[in-house]
C-alpha cells in the first residue's frame, strides 16, 4: 500500500523518473552550437547522456546550470566525459 501511495512527483534518483530529462531550447542550442561536443556526447551511451543531462537540469539556481551546461560542453569538445561522474566531485 505504500508503493501504492508514494507521491511520484518527489522521485529523487533518475531511475525512479517515468520521463527521460531534457534541455531547455535555449540550453539545447548553445550545446549544439560546438558541433565537436555534440557530436562527441551523441556517441556516449544513452545511460551517460540522461545522466549528465539530468545533472545540468536539476540543479536549483540558473546560475549552476549554466555553470554546469559550460562544463559539459567544455568537457565533451575535448572528448572527455565529464570529471568525477557526474558531480562526484564538485566543480
Amino acid at each position: 500500500r505504500a508503493f501504492e501511495a508514494r507521491d511520484e512527483s518527489a522521485a529523487l534518483y533518475l531511475y525512479e523518473q517515468r520521463n527521460a530529462p531534457v534541455l531547455d531550447e535555449d540550453a539545447e542550442r548553445a550545446f549544439r552550437g560546438n558541433a565537436r561536443a555534440w557530436e562527441f556526447f551523441q556517441r556516449q551511451i544513452p545511460s551517460y547522456r540522461r545522466l549528465a543531462i539530468f545533472w545540468v537540469v536539476r540543479a536549483k539556481q540558473e546560475e549552476t546550470r549554466r555553470r554546469r551546461l559550460a562544463t559539459l560542453i567544455d568537457d565533451s569538445a575535448h572528448g572527455r566525459t565529464i570529471k568525477g561522474w557526474l558531480g562526484a566531485v564538485k566543480r
